[in-house]
């Protein structure tokens, strides 16, 4: 039997260079409440009416769909939090792994931060199976433009709400303070994790 999930708590207890902890605080809500619904909806999956399910409507369609909007959200959030505890400078294998595949770390922020400019929800950099590489992937919902096969290394979070409260519309001076507070090693410890390094280009 599967376990509910339990959301982490938030380690940042002070303001991060560009980024207060009120600001912080309030978008860590928005995650808690993923977690809390990813629960429920699995929940409700348990005792719903399975034979009336048909593409058009049925209630155990909408809880599937909507599935992996809650535990998408909670996933990416949770990795997006753990990197702002940084200093934001580049080290490790994943830099030699970033300059391997986008021909420098100039070359793969340019590529970042348009992404990110271009997204309504998120900017990846991850880790594909597919051809052992790194790529940055855009979505524009959770559960819109993931790639299946893929490991989320670096994670950006570009809806409004990461950013409104310090910085208005003003996305760019969000996403120049979310690379000050940039956590490479926690980074690293999912190139580790997973082996990354030693998959790389094979």
């Amino acid at each position: 039997m599967r376990k509910p999930y339990i959301a982490d708590k938030l380690k940042i207890e002070k303001d991060r260079d560009g980024l207060s902890l009120k600001m912080l605080q309030e978008h860590f809500k928005l995650y808690e409440g993923y977690v809390k619904k990813s629960n429920e909806i699995q929940e409700k999956v348990k005792s719903a009416d399975k034979s009336e399910a048909q593409a058009t409507y049925s209630f155990i369609g909408e809880l599937k769909r909507q599935e992996t909007f809650a535990v998408n959200g909670m996933k990416l959030h949770e990795t997006y939090f753990a990197h702002l505890s940084g200093d934001g400078e580049p080290k490790g294998e994943l830099v030699l792994m970033i300059e391997n595949d986008f021909g420098s770390l100039d070359e793969w922020k340019l590529e970042m931060v348009a992404t990110a400019l271009s997204a309504r929800g998120w900017a990846i950099l991850a880790f594909d199976f597919r051809d052992n590489a790194l790529h940055i992937y855009g979505s524009d919902a959770h559960n819109v433009g993931a790639v299946w096969g893929a490991i989320p290394v670096i994670v950006l979070d570009v809806y409004e709400h990461a950013y409104i409260m310090d910085y208005g519309i003003n996305r760019k001076s969000y996403l120049d303070a979310f690379f000050k507070n940039l956590d490479w090693e926690y980074a690293n410890a999912i190139v580790r994790e997973y082996g990354l390094a030693e998959k790389h280009g094979k």
